[in-house]
């Protein structure tokens, strides 16, 4: 047996080596395996597009170069998305690198702490790349994704490193979290494209280059450990929501709808409780009833709700369908606040001792530092003042002179054919319908000790409402208590996105609509209070040269139609002190 065992031994070497050989041949008569075409076409279209999303890729650091994270740029002129993590702890200022090596100045514009979003403006140029927004509503599970960002913040030389991966799972929802409970994903895309910390802000792409979401947490409960498979991003969509608002530099705000739903033992999902201050109260939704759909997309179950409520900021009308009994109704409900005023508060970051000793604060650069402005409630009230000015830049030059300030006056025929008399001044607003002795008049007295009212009765306060449209068109904004740049929010049947101006006195609210591509002045809403329904009036028809408000004046509350005013004539009384009467229009 022991002299059979070399013999075998050399048998086996032998074969090893005729093994190498032909595997040695193979290799170099094909150069390599034969890879089908397919693969090597999805390999160089992965690196194409890898190439040309790169460079919209930002690392951002603190002013002092410490801290920092992820973002992309989806402007020419500098706006970029991150998370709100990345940027809370680094201040106002910052330092963006690029790829192609350069370092650039940007200043934070807008925050939303529950969304874990921020938008910062880089600054010094105004051809920064960009990569175009995608439809996360088109994400499907396999879609094929690439993670680019800064983890560990190892890109000094800003090439980002990308990671390559799939999605894993869609609509996922994050049970709030953070040190005041604030920070909520929702609707948001799963993916097991490595996501670290560094990655923070960045951007997921699809294979076609187009942004859908922003990287933000590897798992909620140990976001600082290193990714384990399971990486979230906050999906575009829900960002588009809030980009109006988050260009206002405010520190925005999520929504609730005021009630609470469950699902019953069929599964059927209802209504639990329905505050009576909220407005879907007021469009007469009762517990038991059955939620169809809400935000044009149907409701199955709690999660795929609280999923949905999520990525839309408070304020905005939404679309929901009902069943009440055997009826069922669409209804719009105006969300309200998730949070009390307050409790987004964010603050300022405090350098400990030790810091003090060695490290003095990076001062803001000399060229940008009136780019940020303090004020409660705002991330930056600077942007605030630039969109005012952008949005009211068409009206102020119509409306903001003396000669506009007299008393108003307007007539025409009401839809049912009536005649119908509004004078709005300083000390009234009134309305005549109908002719003498058998027209009807309504009256709002004005002055600082007159309360405003619902006149005429059931139409939400339309007298109140044209006297503060008067006082918006002609005074400027320290004739109110509030008055800001809220964002853009769906308006009318399109539901197209309008441009809104918020501005408060004596515990009403009026909101300003405009077109934004034009700067088109379309109509107000105007509330009482907030446990009234509102007057919107919308203004239809030729604004002409001459300062009007439009040929059709149409007013709604509460989602039904209150009256239509054709107007005819419209005059401006000469101001207090002048001879003649202003021209009509």
């Amino acid at each position: 047996m022991k002299d059979q065992m070399p013999n075998k031994l050399g048998l086996l070497a032998l074969a090893i080596l005729m093994l190498c050989s032909l595997l040695g041949s193979t290799s170099s008569a094909n150069d390599g395996l034969d890879v089908p075409a397919a693969v090597r076409n999805a390999e160089a279209g992965r690196i194409e597009t890898i190439e040309r999303i790169a460079p919209a890729v930002v690392a951002i650091f603190g002013a002092d170069g410490g801290g920092g994270g992820s973002g992309v740029l989806i402007s020419p002129d500098g706006y970029t998305l991150t998370n709100f993590h990345v940027t809370q702890p680094v201040g106002d200022f910052l330092k963006c690198g690029l790829n192609d090596g350069h370092v650039y100045d940007a200043v934070i514009v807008g925050i939303d702490p529950t969304g874990d979003v921020a938008l910062i403006k880089m600054l010094g140029r105004d051809d920064f790349p960009t990569a175009p927004l995608g439809n996360s509503d088109e994400v499907r599970v396999g879609d094929s994704v690439l993670a680019l960002g800064n983890p560990f913040l190892l890109a000094t030389d800003f090439h980002p490193t990308v990671t390559y991966g799939i999605v894993s799972g869609v609509h996922r929802y994050q049970y709030p979290s953070g040190s005041k409970g604030l920070l909520e994903y929702t609707d948001c895309i799963q993916v097991d494209a490595s996501i670290n910390p560094g990655n923070s802000g960045g951007p997921l792409f699809n294979m076609q280059g187009e942004v859908i979401g922003i990287n933000g947490r590897v798992s909620f409960e140990k976001r600082f450990r290193v990714n384990s498979g399971v990486g979230y991003a906050i999906s575009i969509n829900q960002i588009k929501n809030f980009m109006g608002h988050l260009k206002s530099g405010r520190v925005v705000d999520h929504a609730t709808l005021g009630a609470t739903i469950y699902a019953d033992w069929e599964g059927v999902i209802r209504f639990d409780t329905v505050l009576p201050s909220s407005e879907a109260a007021r469009r007469g939704i009762q517990e038991g009833d059955e939620l169809i759909s809400f935000g044009n997309r149907p409701i199955r179950s709690v999660n795929q709700f609280k999923n949905i409520l999520g990525i839309y900021p408070n304020g905005w009308r939404i679309p929901m369908v009902i069943r009440s009994d055997t009826t069922r109704k669409k209804l719009y409900v105006r969300l309200q606040s998730l949070h009390q005023q307050g409790e987004l508060d964010i603050p300022e970051q405090k350098q400990q001792p030790l810091q003090l000793m060695h490290k003095k604060p990076v001062p803001p650069p000399e060229e940008y530092k009136h780019m940020v402005v303090k004020k409660s409630g705002f991330a930056n009230y600077y942007f605030n003042e630039q969109e005012q000015k952008r949005t009211l830049a068409k009206l102020d030059e119509r409306w903001k002179s003396p000669s506009m300030s007299g008393a108003w006056k307007l007539t025409g025929l009401t839809g049912n054919g009536e005649s119908f008399e509004f004078t709005v001044s300083d000390r009234v607003a009134g309305l005549e319908v109908g002719t003498a002795p058998n027209s009807r008049v309504f009256l709002q007295q004005l002055g600082d000790d007159q309360p405003l009212i619902n006149e005429p009765a059931g139409s939400g306060g339309l007298l109140p409402a044209l006297h503060l449209l008067r006082q918006f068109l002609t005074q400027d904004e320290t004739y109110f208590s509030e008055y800001y740049y809220l964002g853009t929010e769906p308006h009318g049947e399109s539901e197209s996105l309008v441009d809104v101006i918020i501005a408060t006195t004596k515990g009403t609210r009026l909101r300003a609509f405009f077109e934004p591509e034009t700067g088109r002045f379309l109509g107000i809403e105007f509330q009482l209070d907030d446990f009234s329904d509102s007057c919107m009036i919308e203004f239809s028809g030729n604004q002409g040269p001459q300062p009007n408000i439009g040929e059709t004046m149409t007013v709604t509350t509460g989602g039904e139609p209150f009256a239509v005013f054709r107007i005819s004539d419209f005059r401006i009384a000469a101001p207090a002190g002048e001879a003649s009467e202003g021209e009509g229009a």
